[in-house]
């Protein structure tokens, strides 16, 4: 009896076995029509693919969006940091233009120097307050500079030296305030008339050449003014500027001369410190 019903079940089991393989093997025949219940099984599981796949898209989308934003962003900043650092090679590049170009015409100006020995420099120091009156200089005691010692850059003059230390050195220009600073200098003419550079206007930003005699009628606009070397601490022929225009005093006994500098004494880094070489017994002649 058990042997019957264990004959029974697997009678069974190989029946069941056949119709399923027959079913599976009907279900993938080419067939141009399809069984309800398989229709309605594609449907469900097309539809349920369909809810996930369009969120998946979505997400897929997103992020890729969001990654090329991130890529974005980086080769923004990578190209920021290129334009700034182009910005930083041009003023550096300007920068070097501007001091080859000093340092040209210094060396250019060095050939003109036969009174006095040319001492090379740079400003280091300058103060805000005080930025027409005052500059320091690299160069100081240990390389020969001293007190009263013209100051030129490759322009024309800016100043004299007025204090040293071993390493340092204090310019003070034409352009301050200081009363009694003058420089006994030279117009150029048919006949040269000598005098004082006593003052700089700082609204025309030029030179007064005071105390002028009324009766030099040779003096005219245009002519050179360079120094005399009468005073005995700045050598002769270092180059100043040129007459601007002339006025008369208040009592119109004498004349003022405005002297426009050929130097500027705003924006500069590179002079020269001149000593002059055969110093006359007038050495203060000048303040």
């Amino acid at each position: 009896m058990p042997n019957f019903f264990l004959n029974k079940r697997l009678i069974i089991l190989l029946i069941g076995i056949i119709i399923l393989v027959s079913l599976i093997g009907f279900s993938l025949r080419d067939r141009e029509n399809i069984s309800r219940p398989e229709q309605f099984v594609k449907d469900i599981v097309g539809f349920g693919q369909s809810l996930v796949a369009k969120p998946a898209h979505k997400f897929a989308a997103f992020f890729e969006n969001i990654d090329g934003l991130q890529n974005t962003y980086t080769e923004n900043k990578k190209l920021k940091a290129r334009l700034e650092g182009l910005a930083k090679l041009e003023k550096e590049i300007a920068d070097l233009k501007k001091d080859n170009h000093e340092l040209r015409e210094t060396l250019d100006k060095k050939e003109d120097l036969r009174e006095f020995t040319p001492i090379q420099a740079t400003v280091i120091g300058r103060t805000p307050d005080r930025w027409y009156e005052q500059v320091i200089i690299d160069k100081g005691k240990k390389s020969g500079i001293k007190p009263d010692m013209a100051v030129i850059t490759a322009k024309g003059l800016i100043g004299k030296v007025v204090s040293t230390s071993e390493m340092t050195s204090t310019i003070e220009l034409l352009s301050s305030d200081n009363a009694r600073y003058r420089v006994a200098a030279e117009i150029q003419g048919k006949k040269s008339v000598y005098g004082l550079i006593d003052g700089y206007d700082k609204e025309k930003k030029m030179l007064l050449m005071k105390d002028l005699p009324i009766d030099q009628k040779t003096l005219k606009p245009g002519q050179n003014v360079v120094t005399s070397g009468l005073g005995g601490i700045f050598p002769k022929g270092l180059d100043i500027g040129k007459v601007e225009e002339l006025t008369l005093d208040q009592f119109g006994l004498t004349q003022t001369a405005y002297v426009k500098p050929s130097a500027d004494f705003y924006d500069f880094e590179h002079l020269m410190v001149v000593a002059r070489s055969m110093p006359s017994a007038e050495d203060k002649g000048e303040e």
